[in-house]
């Protein structure tokens, strides 16, 4: 729209330059050529100089010319072809040597008019001179030339450009308020998609788009977008109802299989290390089935979201976990100042037991697990650091998959789950958790719950 109406504009403002300009010159024109018939039957004094009149149409000339000049603020005279003046105004101007006036001048005596002077600009101070040839008896004998100043046509022709900028002005605060109202209409609901997909991808399965307003277009892309989420939140649940089925129905047996064992141990001397090997595997498929239904339900479950002390909250979870830090040698501490957040305390809870049972678990005798609780503008974060061996940068980036274990923690009991329940639990009340390295060795673990409450 700003190409279109300066590709007008520009034209039409040169247009009204051009248009005033020649109305002046039109004008110039006229009054030469008035001059022109009344210098054409004065007689010329002897001598061609100014010394007198022979007659009254020279003194009529000559104060014609006077109060033209008074008037209009024009200078005019007509002049010899040796540049003698017949009449003039005022009366010590002259045809000058040199310029414009010049030419104009020498043009008249040929018998033609002068041709029009160049474009004058609202920001140039020049004059327009225009001339015109007297003729007698089919022989030019003299010229009447005028010479204008420009200040009041360049005055209008600022006047129209600023009338034309006025306008273009206002069309283009009209196009811009259309074409705010028109891409806010095309992306509304490309707002809300996106909205939509970041709360999907951060595990609000249930958020669907409001097919309603913009483009056909975006209406269609909207309800494909439905369509899809509810296929991929029907297949999650379905996987998820099969692995909690699966963790469920495979408990029965299992528990039957164990007392089996048991009851295969009493027939057993003493200290079978077979047995003793099958009925550690046995407890160790029973807390892998048992972590697969907590994950299912972690990944099904709604939040309770409410505003929660998580300062006393974590140092609950510190003090439960002391004596466990301590039968392995390892000194757990917690700074834990009042700190209020939105989070649903028993998934919070559950997932800093995990986190907190990692760190332990990996500490080596002698070092240290730290807990510092902090708030950070909208979010409030639970740092938990060991003095464990760490991680390498790989491995930082797959830590909370699934059944996921470094290789170098392979003979460290547990099932490879416990990250991931406490990330699921944590995704569903809106908090997130992130792992990097702790300086000089171990894991930094950072839990953030919003401070915000939860929108609608």
């Amino acid at each position: 729209m700003a190409a279109v109406l300066l590709a007008l504009g520009i034209p039409l403002a040169v247009s009204v330059a051009a248009a005033e300009q020649q109305r002046v010159i039109v004008d110039r024109i006229d009054d030469t050529a008035r001059f022109a018939a009344l210098a054409q039957y004065v007689t010329e004094a002897s001598g061609g100089s100014q010394e007198g009149f022979p007659d009254e149409r020279g003194e009529t000339l000559r104060t014609e010319l006077i109060r033209y000049f008074d008037v209009y603020g024009i200078r005019a005279g007509v002049f010899y072809r040796n540049r003698t003046p017949m009449a003039n105004a005022p009366e010590n101007w002259r045809v000058p040597g040199t310029g414009v006036a010049r030419d104009a001048f020498n043009e008249a005596l040929v018998s033609r008019r002068s041709h029009d002077p160049e474009q004058v600009w609202p920001w140039q101070r020049h004059r327009l001179v225009v001339a015109s040839p007297v003729i007698r008896d089919g022989d030019v004998v003299a010229v009447v030339v005028t010479d204008s100043p420009t200040g009041q046509m360049r005055s209008k022709t600022l006047h129209g450009w600023l009338i034309i900028g006025a306008g273009e002005i206002a069309a283009m605060l009209l196009a811009l308020g259309a074409a705010l109202r028109l891409t806010g209409w095309v992306l509304r609901p490309v707002r809300v998609l996106d909205a939509t997909t970041h709360d999907i991808a951060t595990g609000r399965l249930k958020s669907r788009v409001a097919v309603a307003g913009g483009p056909p277009e975006l209406r269609r892309l909207a309800r494909s977008f439905n369509e899809m989420a509810d296929n991929v939140e029907d297949v999650l649940e379905q996987q998820r109802a099969f692995v909690a089925d699966a963790s469920h129905q495979l408990r029965n047996p299992l528990s039957a299989l164990l007392l089996r064992i048991e009851l295969l141990a009493l027939e057993l001397p003493e200290g079978n290390e077979e047995i003793a090997s099958v009925r550690t595997e046995g407890k160790r498929l029973t807390q892998v089935l048992d972590d697969l239904l907590d994950l299912a339900l972690a990944e099904h479950a709604e939040a309770d979201v409410r505003l929660t002390d998580i300062g006393e909250l974590t140092a609950e979870r510190v003090a439960s976990w002391q004596p466990v830090a301590e039968s392995r040698g390892v000194r757990l501490a917690g700074t834990c100042p009042p700190t209020t957040a939105w989070a649903d305390p028993v998934t919070l809870s559950s997932a800093l037991d995990a986190v907190i049972d990692n760190a332990v678990k990996f500490t080596p005798e002698g070092e240290s697990v730290e807990v510092t609780v902090a708030s950070n503008g909208a979010s409030s974060t639970i740092v938990v650091t060991d003095g464990g061996p760490g991680l390498g940068d790989e491995d930082l980036a797959r830590i909370g998959d699934r059944f996921w274990r470094s290789a170098v923690h392979q003979n460290v009991k547990g099932s490879g789950l416990g990250l991931s329940i406490s990330r699921a639990l944590l995704a569903a009340g809106g908090g997130s958790i992130a792992y990097d390295h702790h300086e000089p060795h171990g894991l930094r673990v950072t839990v953030t719950v919003p401070r915000s409450g939860p929108t609608a």
